[in-house]
């Protein structure tokens, strides 16, 4: 038996308590509680998590400490021997990450008569994409609409969504899901044909589409084959590490860094879309991520440095449900999906303590006061946790329900020997999204022309707080977008050499600020002691 003493104690009230608890309707946090709930217990609260910038387009403003080092920090060309005028690769478009994002793109950008090359940090497809577990939203049954889809997500991002991007979101929802089905995508269905939807926390109707609990993974596998398909050059294992911006301030390409051989390559291109993904890798405030590997915010950082300014770089979505035992799993994902099955959170006494569909920050706000305030969490090697009552879901919906649904979750525990089917798992919350970034408009464009942006390196599209299944619509929606715009774009320009120009006045504006370290950005990968990934 692989749980502690103390934690097969408390699995027994758990157990004792859910037969009760079935019959349970748990009321919803009011607006006030929400807030006071946030403000005391959400790690986007705690001013010591934080820096003020003092140098770049959005100095003043407040981001976490681990993201100030490197938006500030020093670049790689700084110390590199870099030929600009020795250019490597020559393209129409330049698709910066591997992702969902930047594969839609890349995809989009082809299909519409551009010469697409791909940079990525690692393979084609390692990425967050490929492991978002519970669905994507989209308002295309007939009791649902963009309209009511857009309130959702609105209010779920605490009334600070850019609307032009919002609406963007909503309503291509539909034709999101439709492309993706044409291209094969395999979605959930009924035996009369029509797609399976299902909640997601501060939904007002069932829009989540998914593929069992592994959507992401079946969105990147055929969006991998695509990208083949549709003849893209890929790149592997090499990050872009600087923007190019012409004497006229136009996108004119960039440097890439090869992993394999630790040389520098210059790319030539009409226009550039950033799409690296996120910052989980960062372990801000020191938690632990559901994150890729890769994902260290470098899109933030390059497109900062060349002046594009971020929104929301504060707002950071901490998933209420990251795996807390065994410690092999500490910090994966266990599915917002599971809570929508019936699933309830369960202190060690066997008390649930929220509504299972709150909202994600109000949820791993409440787990946290759960755990430190009211000390009602169970230890588990890395600190307090809660548990997921998982065999609820069957109970709820019918034996064999977990096996159709979460047969991904049922695998990464029964690695172990826990049967969620049987078993309730224990939780807390882990670095998940960043819900802030990039600053854009609605046709996916930044303040560079030429310079494109798409997918969690982006801000303003969800508010400071994102709904489970807006992510891969997302990537999805805006991916194409970015395609489209950057090929249209790359027809009617023909930009000038490519210059570091902008590195340099960056570097001048470090030392007026007194900035004076020595970090290298961007972070390319993480780096881990024994000390990393304990909480904050």
């Amino acid at each position: 038996m692989i749980y502690t003493e103390e934690m097969r104690a408390s699995q027994a009230r758990v157990e004792a308590t859910r037969n009760i608890r079935l019959s349970e309707e748990l009321p919803r946090f009011t607006a006030e509680e929400k807030g006071e709930l946030l403000r005391q217990y959400h790690p986007d609260y705690h001013e010591e998590g934080f820096a003020v910038l003092t140098a770049g387009p959005n100095k003043g403003d407040k981001v976490p400490k681990e993201l100030a080092a490197l938006l500030q920090g020093k670049s790689r060309m700084d110390t590199a021997d870099v030929d600009l005028d020795h250019i490597q690769f020559e393209t129409d478009v330049l698709v910066i990450g591997g992702g969902g994002a930047g594969a839609a793109a890349a995809i989009e950008a082809a299909r519409h008569g551009a010469r697409v090359l791909m940079a990525t940090k690692l393979r084609l497809g390692d990425a967050n994409t490929g492991m978002a577990e519970g669905g994507i939203q989209a308002a295309d049954k007939e009791n649902d609409s963009p309209a009511a889809h857009y309130l959702d997500a609105i209010g779920g991002g605490h009334y600070k969504n850019k609307p032009e991007l919002l609406a963007e979101l909503v309503l291509h929802g539909p034709e999101a899901i439709h492309w993706l089905s044409s291209l094969g995508v395999l979605f959930d269905k009924d035996s009369d044909g029509s797609m399976v939807t299902t909640h997601g926390g501060g939904t007002s109707r069932k829009r989540m589409h998914a593929c069992g609990d592994y959507t992401g993974a079946e969105i990147m596998r055929v969006l991998r084959d695509e990208v083949r398909n549709a003849g893209v050059d890929v790149v592997e294992y090499s990050p872009a590490v600087e923007l190019l911006l012409d004497g006229e301030g136009q996108a004119a390409g960039a440097v890439l860094y090869d992993f394999d051989t630790h040389e520098y390559h210059v790319v030539r291109a009409k226009s550039v879309i950033i799409a690296t993904g996120g910052a989980g890798r960062l372990h801000y405030q020191g938690f632990p991520t559901s994150n890729h590997y890769g994902s260290t915010a470098d899109g933030l950082v390059m497109a900062y440095r060349a002046g594009v300014p971020l929104i929301y770089a504060d707002a950071i979505q901490y998933h209420p449900t990251g795996a807390a035992y065994p410690p092999q799993i500490y910090g994966a994902l266990v599915t917002e999906k599971v809570r929508s099955l019936g699933a309830m959170l369960v202190n060690k006494n066997g008390e649930a303590f929220l509504h299972p569909l709150e909202t994600r920050d109000v949820v791993a706000a409440a787990i946290i006061r759960e755990c430190q305030e009211r000390d009602k969490g169970i230890y588990a090697l890395h600190g307090p946790a809660v548990w997921l009552d998982t065999p609820m879901v069957d109970l709820i919906n019918g034996e064999g329900t977990m096996e159709k649904r979460l047969p991904a979750m049922i695998h990464m525990y029964e690695k172990f020997g826990i049967d969620i089917r049987k078993q309730p798992i224990l939780v807390y919350p882990t670095l998940h999204y960043q819900n802030g970034g990039i600053c854009i408009g609605a046709k996916s464009e930044t303040k560079i022309p030429g310079l494109y942006a798409a997918g969690e390196d982006v801000g303003g599209i969800h508010g400071t707080n994102r709904l489970m299944g807006n992510s891969l619509l997302d990537i999805i929606v805006f991916g194409r977008i970015a395609g489209m715009e950057a090929a249209s774009y790359s027809q009617t320009v023909q930009p000038g050499k490519g210059t570091l120009d902008h590195v340099r006045r960056f570097d001048q504006e470090r030392e007026a600020a007194g900035i004076h370290d020595d970090i290298l950005s961007p972070k390319l990968l993480p780096n881990y002691t024994h000390n990393r990934g304990t909480r904050g």
